[in-house]
């Protein structure tokens, strides 16, 4: 995969991200390519489609649909999913359930790839300012990251 940036990053999967996405392409390609279809067809017999907004309103979503496809079939060739990461038990790395303690509170996060990244979640991605600032550190490292609100030190507690 190529970032914003154009670098190439790997793209890491957990198994149950990477079942969450096969199943998102197969509701995909079975269910939403077929009611788009029929709102297209359903659009078309009003008549005169070039100023139909509902007729617009089914091919945005149709592109829409279509992109979202091919951006998941690149996603589940490329992807690799943790199962086949080796990692070791007390390093941060991509996979790793993370406890840390920040001015008097304890927080886990699990480290995981930019397609499952989701924070309310406690989900955090390897590329984000406090997931690449916790890759590679062991339990009792120090990390400090810079926030909105200005430098926050990370202590990491533990590590799964």
């Amino acid at each position: 995969m190529v970032n914003k940036n154009g670098k190439n990053n790997k793209l890491f999967l957990t198994a149950e991200g990477l079942k969450k996405l096969k199943k998102e392409l197969e509701d995909l390609k079975a269910i939403k390519r077929k009611e788009v279809a029929v709102r297209i067809q359903s659009a078309r017999e009003l008549g005169d489609i070039t100023e139909n907004s509902e007729y617009e309103s089914a091919l945005e979503e149709q592109a829409y649909v279509e992109g979202r496809i091919s951006e998941l079939e690149q996603v589940l060739r490329e992807a690799l999913v943790l199962e086949e990461i080796k990692t070791s038990g007390n390093t941060v790395s991509v996979g790793s359930r993370v406890k840390v303690h920040l001015e008097g509170t304890e927080n886990e996060f699990e480290i995981v790839g930019e397609m499952e990244a989701n924070p309310s979640d406690n989900k955090i991605s390897h590329e984000s300012p406090l997931g690449s600032a916790l890759i590679g550190k062991k339990v009792g490292d120090k990390v400090e990251v810079e926030a909105p609100a200005g430098k926050l030190l990370y202590s990491i507690v533990s590590v799964h």
